[in-house]
């Protein structure tokens, strides 16, 4: 009966296990795979802001920041301490008390003092509790501002890394057809209908393009390196991108009517937080005027003898309790001065408004200046690629039927190779530029 129970045991154990041991390895599975599996644009922003070592530090920041206004806030709270005091006197003080001398104290004494005391007014104390909310929203406003231009960056490396993957995909379909091209020169040139001229000009066609290919290929190592960078990626884990370069195309355009407001970006923001904590610097230094009170209570233990190992046997305690007024009387003029730099640094803060909408509607402009500068040449380039390919056709039909020369397919080729180039180019430079003129826009926002 004993090793049935066992058997059965165990076999519900052995049950259990293979229950339960799926759903434990299905939870583990996307902490391991989430690195092999394909990210678009909106996975690789989401992966750098948790991973990039900038956020993170800016995250502990605003910790740094709300423990700081902690420790501020509590001085508001009673503040009670301890002491303890251990002395021995070689020499007593005396004192003449009536022409004899009269020694004023024991050879040994010990004090023991619990002390408790509360702020009723302060103006330190006072400012911290009206400002916290400000100063922990200036670190988080820090934060986003980390987190725009980490955005930013990251969306500029993934555009030039898939801009790169086209060429190379380009380059490879034009490997192919120069191959193809390469055959038919060299059977002509076999037949004896040409010279090995045509045969050599489309060999050099062909290793130009593969130079270009590797080329590329060489770049996009190094531009994918950037992007694991800017997202704190594991350098030697793959980065498997998943893009659809209809929508790439799609992702370019911009609606270019839209008014810039300057009051959208987070420097306006940051610029509204500062107003606030200057405000409150300024009335901080008004309250310089005005007393502070405190109040306090004590209780001493006074031990006194001249034997130390009988000092504790007696007490002579003694307590208080009492409310200390501070008030500032003459400083020289300090106080006046520093309300003087307060006003001035505020009105210094109000023409930083004037500084940042001109700033922001100067790079609105010459970023919305860049962007249409390279529609223009995007939407040109775009149709010189299928005027290139289109007369590449025709060209390449009319050697085959013995109308044209070698040397003019490979010109075709060469204008089709250089458009679609200059196309990828013109793509990449026109997404990097949206995201400029984004940025200006106050678009961009975490």
């Amino acid at each position: 009966m004993m090793q049935n129970k066992k058997s059965t045991l165990a076999t519900a154990i052995l049950a259990a296990f293979a229950i339960f041991s799926p759903y434990t390895l299905f939870s583990q599975l996307p902490g391991a795979d989430s690195l092999l599996s394909p990210i678009t644009l909106p996975d690789a922003i989401e992966y750098a802001l948790k991973r990039q070592p900038v956020i993170q530090q800016a995250l502990l920041d605003e910790q740094i920041t709300d423990s700081q206004i902690r420790s501020k806030l509590a001085d508001w709270y009673p503040q009670v301490r301890f002491n303890y005091n251990l002395q021995h006197n070689f020499i007593v003080q005396t004192a003449i008390i009536g022409g004899n001398a009269v020694k004023l104290g024991v050879d040994n004494t010990s004090n023991g003092q619990f002390t408790a005391s509360q702020t009723i007014f302060n103006r330190d104390v006072l400012l911290a509790k009206r400002s916290k909310q400000d100063v922990l929203l200036q670190a988080q406003q820090a934060t986003s501002s980390y987190k725009i231009d980490l955005a930013s960056d990251v969306s500029k490396a993934f555009y030039d890394i898939l801009v790169t993957m086209q060429q190379i995909k380009v380059a490879e379909s034009n490997i192919t057809r120069i191959e193809r091209s390469l055959n038919d020169a060299l059977n002509q040139y076999q037949a004896g209908l040409v010279d090995k001229i045509d045969y050599k000009r489309a060999t050099i066609a062909l290793n130009n393009t593969k130079a270009s290919k590797k080329s590329n290929e060489d770049l996009l190592v190094a531009k994918v390196d950037r992007l694991k960078a800017l997202m704190n990626y594991p350098e030697n884990a793959p980065l498997n991108i998943s893009y659809d370069s209809l929508q790439m195309e799609r992702e370019a355009l911009l609606d270019t009517m839209v008014v810039p407001d300057f009051r959208s970006r987070i420097e306006y923001q940051q610029l509204e937080t500062q107003r606030k904590l200057l405000t409150a610097s300024l009335d901080y230094n008004r309250w310089s005027f005005l007393p502070s009170v405190t109040a306090n209570a004590a209780y001493n233990l006074n031990f006194q003898n001249n034997q130390l190992a009988e000092l504790y046997n007696r007490n002579f305690p003694n307590a208080y309790v009492g409310l200390t007024l501070g008030v500032p009387i003459y400083e020289g003029g300090k106080r006046k001065a520093n309300i003087a730099a307060a006003e001035l640094e505020l009105k210094r803060n109000e023409l930083d408004y004037s500084n940042l909408k001109i700033a922001v509607d100067a790079a609105y402009s010459q970023a919305l200046a860049v962007y249409k500068s390279n529609l223009t040449n995007y939407l040109t380039l775009r149709e010189n690629v299928e005027l290139a390919k289109e007369v590449y056709d025709v060209i390449q039909l009319q050697y085959r039927s013995g109308i044209k020369t070698y040397l003019e397919v490979i010109t075709a080729e060469t204008d089709l190779r250089t458009a679609q180039i200059n196309y990828y180019n013109a793509l990449y430079q026109l997404l990097a530029s949206k995201i400029d003129v984004q940025k200006t826009l106050g678009q961009i926002k975490y």
